[in-house]
């Protein structure tokens, strides 16, 4: 296992990657940072724990050495889409055939809230997404409406996933 930290998560991916590319797999999660970790990112300049920042008490320097781990990781998950782009897959790529989920369990991790959360969806679906749109869902649309959705466009029927209400019909 690499020492540091940025090139253990950007092996993970390469693993995904390979899996997806060798059909060895369909389905395949990674957690970057664990929500109550309290890992230092000294990297970045950070000797702060992460878990700790997040509490920030609308206090300035914390609010921003939060946003700098959090655009850490996006600039990490971008190294496994930038991968999937570069693997030819069929008549494109396998990030044109993946769907793939980004974000948080939070929304902000100071109140720790979980409504308005910062989710990205990427990938083409196989051509049954359309994507560079943004969506706002109803107020208290829960996350699991997207994740049964996107079951939905895997080919997987379902009627309820955890506390969905209902499939989103904005993805299609």
């Amino acid at each position: 296992m690499p020492e540091e930290f940025d090139d253990h998560v950007k092996l993970v991916m390469d693993l995904q990657a390979l899996a997806f590319q060798a059909d060895l797999t369909r389905v395949s999660t990674l957690m970057i940072a664990r929500e109550a970790s309290n890992r230092p990112y000294r990297s970045l300049g950070i000797s702060d724990g992460h878990h700790a920042l997040t509490h920030h008490r609308d206090e300035p320097d914390k609010i921003a050495k939060t946003a700098q781990i959090n655009q850490h990781h996006v600039k990490l998950f971008a190294h496994l889409l930038e991968r999937l782009k570069a693997t030819a897959d069929g008549d494109g790529n396998l990030l044109d055939h993946s769907l793939i989920l980004y974000g948080s369990s939070l929304g902000d991790g100071n109140l720790h809230t979980h409504d308005d959360l910062p989710i990205v969806l990427v990938g083409g679906g196989a051509g049954q997404v359309k994507g560079n749109r943004h969506i706002v869902c109803p107020k208290d649309t829960p996350l699991n409406n997207l994740l049964l959705s996107m079951l939905e466009q895997a080919g997987v029927l379902a009627e309820q996933f955890g506390d969905s209400t209902g499939k989103l019909d904005c993805l299609a």
